[in-house]
């Protein structure tokens, strides 16, 4: 069973479905990801909205989209929204704290502070 996320004209995921595995051929459609994405696209039939596939297994495109994802079509990734403002994407397209997590449990971020506080 594939997974496929219906992303707008912003290009935030709104929604994410199952679908048609992009080997299977069905009444003349598929064969491969890109048809299946193009039949989605052409199925929702809404202006500015587009469909990628997306791994439940982080196969492609970094990692399984979710609602408020954002797709990043240069360099074809599904991206987490932003937790905090002061975090920064980083070269794998993973947010990261301006300072790293100290070791072990109980640790929270406090965007007040731009600090890592124990519970």
């Amino acid at each position: 069973m594939a997974h496929y996320a219906w992303i707008n004209q912003n290009n935030l995921v709104i929604g994410v479905t199952t679908g048609v595995d992009e080997d299977v051929t069905q009444q003349g459609v598929g064969g491969s990801t890109a048809a299946w994405e193009l039949f989605y696209t052409q199925a929702i039939n809404q202006e500015g909205v587009y469909v990628k596939r997306t791994s439940y297994n982080n196969n492609i495109r970094k990692q399984y989209a979710g609602i408020g994802y954002t797709y990043d079509a240069i360099n074809d990734v599904f991206i987490r929204p932003q937790p905090y403002p002061s975090w920064s994407l980083d070269e794998n397209f993973d947010w990261q704290p301006p300072t790293p997590k100290p070791e072990g449990f109980g640790w929270y971020w406090n965007e007040d502070n731009l600090e890592w506080v124990s519970e």
